[in-house]
Order: structure tokens, then sequence, then C-alpha cells
């Protein structure tokens, strides 16, 4: 958890202050959401992102069953 907080606030906290706390938080979710969950590759996960790899889980676990 600590690498991950680490990397946003690196790659999206740093990169943008002195701003109001509105449009940071919107800022962070952004990047959470639409970058870090869609599209970033994570080693973990196969070299996918997270949304790619919860799909291909339910795609094999209906053809298991």
């Amino acid at each position: 958890m600590e690498s991950f907080f680490g990397t946003v606030k690196e790659e999206c906290v740093y990169r943008h202050t002195e701003r109001p706390r509105s449009e940071a938080r919107q800022t962070i979710f952004e990047y959470l959401e639409v970058f870090d969950n869609r599209t970033r590759r994570h080693w973990a996960l196969d070299q996918v992102s997270p949304v790619i790899y919860e799909q291909k889980a339910k795609e094999n676990a209906q053809a298991d069953s």
C-alpha cells in the first residue's frame, strides 16, 4: 500500500500543486479511475490493467462453469 500511495503522490499529487481541494479530488479520482484502473499495466496482474484482469477472470470463471 505504501508503494501504491507513493506512486499516486509522485505521478499525480506533486505535479499539481496549489489548487482547490475539490479540484485536487477530481484530479486524483481521474488518475485512479481512468489511468490506473483502465490503462496502466500492473506487474502483479500479468502486465495488464485491473479492468482487463477482472474481465479475463470473469471469462475464465464462466468458461469453467
